[in-house]
């Protein structure tokens, strides 16, 4: 199946999907990044890669992730609504799919560090698996305000034997991360590899982290017609970066019956900038850590200040597919906010058993509203990761207003 992820016309040979994405870094920098270019057209091609990422996703991972219909919640608003279990992955969501890609691609590279920056601490976490894998130094870059949020990734990554050094600057969450390890990768690009979280950065990390990810729709569209003789009618996916949404949307964008909604962060308000991150819905195209996209700006034209409770979520920037199918009109991009995403989150908990990450609840929130217009059909959410990073900030912040006592 894994040989299937590689063949999406899009970007074009210097990485533009229409006129979003493209290379917008020094050139010596630029001569590393084409070197990585090459290396990627090789392993796409090369039986041996393939065999050996098959294999890590079905024995490692524990790939196919299953698709579950949510009884409960179909039931009681009146649409069948599936699910794809990412969040049953090892280490816990989507990320771990482009991580071994990636760690596998520095290792035949001769690269000695893989280096990336986190938000939510899923990236860093699957990052830190891939190079503990395949034997490779790892240093992660994480907001000091996520490190503190997302308190559990970071023991993780430690356990796993990675750095985890913390950005200071801004409002110290994943934007700032991004700066960080950016920084750091520009100190020496030869022998660290900069693994690229989602499906941002300069050409050809848009690309790779998608296709890495497009095993989720691949496995999806195969499952889905098992199960119900169809396709989804809609299909509905969180959108920081975007990595797991292009991840589900990929396999399905040229069938025109299927309905795809990407769902940004709305945090604590629209109207007040810095209180949300929904860069599509409120941005402009610009430029920012290299690639061109839509991208959420202050009065001169830089990077605004962004929020979301879903340290995944909290990036200015978008992936450039994503701005590209903004505006071809084939994705309805929408928002959820903060209160609405924690409600979803605990309704999927307590009618399904299922806990899902922030960053995935804002998905569940969206279908949940989704599910209660009119002949609206079957609905399948990317279900990008599990909750159990976000367990205690909830209940500490939340916790009481859902009957959960001090613990």
């Amino acid at each position: 199946m894994a040989q299937n992820i590689f063949n999406c016309p899009l970007p074009d040979e210097k990485g533009y999907f229409g006129e979003y994405g493209g290379s917008f870094i020094p050139p010596d920098l630029q001569a590393i990044v084409d070197e990585i270019t090459a290396s990627y057209e090789i392993i796409c091609k090369d039986p041996s890669f393939l065999e050996e990422l098959t294999d890590l996703y079905q024995h490692y991972v524990g790939r196919p992730s299953p698709i579950f219909y949510a009884k409960h919640l179909s039931e009681k608003y009146g649409a069948e609504i599936y699910m794809k279990r990412e969040d049953l992955n090892h280490t816990g969501a989507h990320k771990i799919n482009h991580c071994l890609g990636e760690a596998l691609l520095a290792k035949r590279m001769g690269k000695k560090k893989l280096i990336a920056e986190t938000g939510a601490g899923q990236h860093g976490v699957a990052l830190a698996t891939a190079a503990a894998l395949v034997g490779l130094e790892c240093d992660i870059y994480m907001g000091e305000v996520d490190m503190v949020k997302e308190h559990p990734n970071v023991v993780r990554m430690y356990i796993l034997g990675a750095n985890v050094i913390p950005a200071t600057h801004g409002r110290k969450t994943l934007k700032e991360a991004v700066d960080a390890a950016f920084e750091a990768y520009l100190g020496d690009p030869v022998t660290q590899f900069y693994a690229i979280g989602s499906v941002v950065g300069p050409h050809p990390f848009p690309r790779m982290v998608r296709d890495f990810q497009s095993i989720v729709g691949v496995e999806a569209r195969e499952q889905f017609r098992q199960m119900t003789g169809k396709l989804p009618d809609n299909l509905v996916a969180c959108v920081g970066g975007g990595s797991n949404a292009m991840g589900l949307f990929t396999a399905f964008i040229n069938d025109e019956e299927v309905a795809m909604h990407g769902v940004e962060p709305a945090g604590r308000s629209l109207d007040i900038p810095g209180e949300n991150a929904a860069t599509i819905t409120l941005g402009k195209p610009g430029v920012m850590h290299g690639f061109k996209s839509y991208m959420l700006q202050d009065e001169k034209g830089e990077p605004q200040e962004v929020y979301s409770v879903a340290s995944g979520l909290d990036y200015p920037s978008v992936g450039p597919q994503h701005s590209y199918l903004k505006d071809l009109g084939r994705v309805n991009y929408a928002t959820i906010n903060d209160k609405e995403a924690i409600d979803a989150f605990f309704e999927l908990s307590r009618e399904e058993g299922i806990i899902p990450a922030i960053e995935s609840s804002h998905a569940v929130a969206y279908a949940i509203k989704l599910a209660q217009e009119p002949d609206v059909g079957t609905i399948l959410i990317n279900l990008s990761g599990r909750g159990d990073k976000d367990i205690d900030f909830v209940v500490e912040n939340y916790g009481k207003d859902y009957g959960i006592p001090q613990v």
